[in-house]
């Protein structure tokens, strides 16, 4: 079975991120009701390409607020599924130039606290809930109180999960699919970054994909280095462009396009801050990428530690 596409609101939730191209994609027009509309625009488009995935999370600024108002105006919609992760609070308090955007949390408290706000808002439509960027450092795989905490969540109908970010990526998807509570797998959704310059997770995401979980690909065009206008000169991103221009193609639809023919790949994120960009986005589902292409594509991948030590100094914009 092929790859669905899904739509994330990283980027239409909160007025920065560090995706390129915020300046040309969103210019003045970031405050909380221009992104409220922008944000149904987004989900209005996606809806009618026939994506029904939609994620979001605590940290995305106003994300599930905006999904929120979304659904309540459309109660016909009753065949989308939604997700959402805690872990990270959003502390940037509208700004461009804060300090600091998020600060991560993975504590039994911070959980308490945030499931509270995303039910508050989303109430029983909540379908998947992701620890946010779950790292062995943070404990988070450890905590037997909380993971009896969450598998009362799973118990209860949702489906819990992590998302994954950095150079281990791999060994945080391994230790989790591997976590049981009450003799049943408690993480059986994985959200992981995995990207023709960033491959490093595939064999464990492949393994998790084997053991049942669906794994879910986030930041398939690199934040941007992999979409039109984004590429920042690094060999990869460069020659990634050049290939996707040979297919007379946007270079985000071939990097899309490689990400959903992963035989483990269960759905891939779109980001799209626009139809324009969804519609993109969403046309790499027809792209046959030919075989010489999808080599050369496979020898991009930078090193890992690399690759997220670019990512970790991206500015927010």
């Amino acid at each position: 079975m092929s790859a669905g596409l899904g739509i994330g609101l990283a980027a239409v939730g909160r007025p920065a991120y560090i995706n390129s191209g915020r300046a040309a994609d969103l210019g003045d027009r970031r405050d909380a009701a221009d992104l409220r509309a922008r944000t149904a625009t987004v989900l209005d488009a996606a809806y009618a390409a026939g994506i029904r995935y939609l994620d979001a999370a605590r940290s995305y600024g106003r994300a599930e607020e905006f999904l929120a108002a979304w659904l309540a105006a459309h109660p016909e919609i009753d065949d989308v599924e939604i997700g959402s992760k805690w872990g990270y609070r959003y502390v940037g308090d509208w700004r461009l130039d804060a300090e600091v955007h998020e600060i991560k949390d993975h504590s039994l408290a911070a959980f308490t606290e945030q499931y509270a706000q995303t039910r508050a808002l989303l109430g029983d439509r909540l379908d998947v809930y992701h620890v946010h960027s779950a790292t062995p450092q943070t404990g988070v795989l450890d905590d037997a109180p909380l993971h009896r905490a969450l598998a009362r969540l799973r118990d209860a109908g949702v489906r819990i999960g992590v998302s994954t970010s950095g150079p281990t990526q791999a060994d945080t998807v391994r230790r989790a699919v591997e976590i049981e509570v009450d003799g049943a797998p408690l993480f059986t959704s994985i959200q992981s970054t995995w990207n023709v310059l960033e491959t490093s997770a595939a064999p464990a995401l492949a393994e998790a994909a084997a053991a049942g979980a669906r794994v879910i690909v986030k930041e398939a065009v690199a934040n941007g280095r992999l979409a039109p206008g984004g590429q920042d000169g690094s060999p990869g991103a460069t020659r990634a462009a050049e290939l996707a221009t040979e297919l007379g193609v946007p270079v985000d639809q071939l990097a899309l396009a490689a990400a959903l023919a992963q035989p483990w790949a269960g759905i891939v994120l779109s980001g799209a801050v626009d139809p324009a960009q969804l519609a993109s986005n969403a046309a790499a589902r027809a792209l046959d990428v030919p075989p010489a292409v999808r080599d050369e594509l496979a020898a991009l991948a930078e090193p890992p530690a690399d690759y997220w030590r670019a990512r970790s100094a991206r500015a927010w914009a």
